[in-house]
């Protein structure tokens, strides 16, 4: 199983990224999605999550400005962050999670939020 995350990178304060992450070796259907991330010397915390039927939950702090999705078309989940700033700085991470409780996750993709 492989989780691929794309999309980050450098942007200014204020601005909108869509980070993507492309599941591949295991059924997408099966996976409940989410974006984590870990900002610098932080630990590593939740930030959406989407379900096989498309539900979703995002965390107060970020839920006013970004978007969790999914294509199940296209084995990918995304992230759609707007009003970005610089405590938005972190690695982006995606994990999928199974009803047998399995849990894959991908390498993380890097957000980097200039003032």
């Amino acid at each position: 199983v492989q989780l691929q995350a794309s999309g980050g990178g450098l942007v200014q304060a204020g601005g909108s990224l869509r980070v993507s992450c492309v599941v591949s070796g295991i059924s997408f259907n099966v996976c409940v999605m989410g974006w984590h991330r870990q900002a610098p010397g932080k630990q590593r915390d939740l930030v959406a999550r989407i379900g096989r039927d498309g539900s979703t939950y995002s965390v107060d702090s970020t839920k006013d400005r970004f978007t969790i999705s999914r294509d199940n078309a296209k084995n990918t989940v995304y992230l759609q962050m707007n009003s970005l700033n610089p405590e938005d700085t972190a690695v982006y991470y995606c994990n999928c999670k199974t009803m047998w409780g399995m849990d894959y996750w991908g390498k993380g993709t890097l957000v980097t939020v200039s003032s």
